[in-house]
């Protein structure tokens, strides 16, 4: 018999899961709304319903952007992408490079992060190589759950749940079932067949179940082309490599003119062509393609108007009109540098009537309404305040110098924090603190950017769902979807196991993740008392089945994530995903009892 607190319960939880379904309202909007309900009806103690914010599992999700960030900020994932994944010249031949690394990234990365640094690095690899990303961008959230699935620290889920399985132990209660803390490999053994059987479907069904967007039909549009110039640095990570190897070989974003190297141009630009230190490399190229080549590890700007003595990962990319009451105009650059104005600032190419200049950009005469792209540092803003010289038009944001002085750092950094939580010295939660500390300390990010790395959004989801697992313990309502799904499945614990995780898979795939982690434990715990099993097995089903969101678009953050850029509709996700979810969802029912005894 329901009481009238599991019923109220039970009709939050129904609106908010309608909402998630149906309406526009952000997730972590509708979680706090259900949140606040159950705080305010008095389902169960306020600390109680709070706890999701102190949860280890939830925090250590936050951390774990800011680990993410530092990799991403010194190059480091850049540069390991770049070595495994490199320029492949076949969509299996990439597909091969990116999900496998991707699964075992994920397995020691949060997946989340992972795949938000991956997406610039596909949409890199599709403009350079031609080939097409939506199919890629669904195979890759789909290998990076796999992936994250098969260890403690790779998705929230998985930390949400090794947290209430904490909270559960110092609870100490009469008739839970036996329970022991859950290390970063416990899911592995099962988790790991898993992925390895999806992504060998992903690479030769997926693929050909998944929509072809032809890049070349989309609507052409006029945009304004720039000339570009950039040299190779001493000790650039580009010296050394080849044209093709560098990804300027066959770019969509943007076409290498000429590599000149002293005085001497090298016609005709060969693929095989090595790059060497000192070479200067003239591109055509428009705003939209410009940030990411900016960007690219190892091109400095050729031209300067004035020597720039900060460091370039603090500098801004900025487009600008010269000004008619300019000093510059019918100037060339070459004369300009001699001026001694007080611009620190570097010029990365020019437009003129939305045309490339024909010559050097440093032999370009300037004139009034000339369209030009400089790296500044913040010092420009102060000296240009009254557009004398330029008119400011935008900053081009989304891409950032790497700094990659640091990346050695960041690597090793992340490195020690992975194995010192993979040995059991220090919690993941203790680790992921540590390292953020080191990085902030070694000069791998900002404080500023860590802290606006963290997806504050996606915690406060993850904070809520713990949280209103409390009103649905406390209310009853555990106990009374724990005796249905009982009766259902007997007192076979084989057949419960499996009534479980299919449950966990409906549910994760209805609403987030980390709500389906929260609202599926306390009947787990409540089913594993009723007939005396150990909890082990359950919680590997938990965790397997919260995180394998293979329908639904909104199941799962990385889902969501690939939305847009891979130009998918929800058709596409179950086309792929149907077949996905029964394939290791045999996998894991028929494994995980062979693992772990009841």
């Amino acid at each position: 018999m329901m009481t009238t607190d599991a019923w109220i319960t039970l009709g939050i939880l129904a609106v908010a899961f309608a909402l998630l379904l149906f309406s526009k309202l952000p997730a972590h909007i509708i979680f706090l709304g259900a949140l606040t309900a159950a705080i305010t009806l008095g389902l169960a103690p306020v600390e109680d319903l709070l706890k999701g914010f102190s949860n280890q599992g939830v925090l250590t999700v936050a951390v774990l952007f800011m680990i993410a960030e530092g990799m991403y900020s010194t190059g480091a994932i850049t540069m390991i992408s770049d070595r495994i994944v490199g320029i492949p010249k076949s969509l299996l031949s990439g597909q091969l490079k990116i999900l496998p690394p991707v699964a075992l990234g994920s397995a020691f990365l949060n997946n989340t992060p992972l795949v938000a640094m991956m997406i610039p690095v596909i949409r890199d690899l599709s403009r350079n190589t031609g080939l097409d990303s939506s199919k890629i961008y669904i195979p890759l959230s789909y290998a990076s759950i796999l992936g994250g699935a098969s260890t403690l620290i790779g998705t929230s889920s998985n930390l949400i749940i090794a947290g209430l399985v904490i909270e559960q132990i110092a609870k100490n209660d009469p008739g839970t079932p036996v329970m022991e803390r859950i290390t970063i490999f416990v899911p592995t053994v099962v988790g790991l067949p898993a992925a390895i059987i999806g992504i060998v479907f992903l690479l030769f069904i997926g693929t050909k179940l998944l929509p072809r967007h032809d890049a070349g039909k989309k609507e052409e549009i006029k945009r304004r082309l720039y000339r570009a110039e950039f040299f190779i640095d001493v000790d650039s990570y580009l010296a050394g490599k080849t044209i093709e190897k560098a990804g300027f070989s066959a770019s969509t974003g943007y076409t290498l003119n000429a590599v000149r190297r002293g005085e001497k141009e090298k016609p005709p630009i060969e693929p095989a062509l090595v790059l060497r230190q000192g070479d200067v490399l003239t591109f055509t190229t428009d705003a939209e393609g410009l940030p990411a080549l900016w960007a690219t590890i190892g091109l400095t700007p050729l031209n300067t108007l004035s020597p720039m003595k900060g460091e370039r990962y603090r500098h801004r990319l900025v487009e600008v009109v010269v000004s008619p009451r300019s000093s510059a105009v019918g100037h060339s650059i070459e004369e300009r540098r001699e001026t001694g104005k007080p611009y620190e600032a570097a010029i990365v190419a020019i437009s003129r009537g939305g045309e490339p200049p024909a010559v050097p950009l440093r032999k370009v005469r300037i004139r009034q309404g000339d369209n030009a792209v400089l790296e500044v540092e913040d010092s420009f803003f102060y000296h240009n305040r009254n557009e004398t010289e330029f008119i400011l038009i935008k900053r081009l944001r989304g891409y950032r110098v790497k700094r990659t002085d640091r990346a050695i750092a960041a690597i090793v950094i992340t490195a020690a924090m992975v194995t010192s939580a993979a040995l059991g010295l220090l919690t993941i939660l203790n680790a992921a603190l540590l390292a953020t500390f080191a990085m902030l300390a070694t000069g791998c990010m900002s404080i500023r950017r860590a802290t606006k790395s963290i997806e504050w959004n996606t915690v406060v989801v993850l904070g809520c769902a713990v949280g209103l697992e409390a009103a649905v313990t406390e209310s009853g309502l555990a106990d009374v979807i724990g005796s249905l799904v009982s009766a259902f499945g007997g007192n076979d614990p084989y057949v419960a196991l499996t009534v479980v995780f299919v449950s966990c898979v409906l549910m994760t795939n209805i609403i987030t993740n980390a709500a389906a982690a929260a609202f599926m434990f306390p009947i787990a715990v409540s089913i594993a008392g009723d007939i005396g099993s150990s909890f082990m097995p359950f919680a590997v089903a938990l965790m397997l089945g919260t995180s394998y969101s293979f329908l639904n678009p909104a199941g799962y953050q990385t889902n969501l994530m690939v939305f847009e850029p891979g130009g998918y509709t929800t058709g596409d996700y179950i086309k792929v995903g149907l077949p996905l979810t029964i394939l290791v969802s045999l996998v894991v029912i028929l494994l995980t009892p062979l693992i772990y005894e009841f």
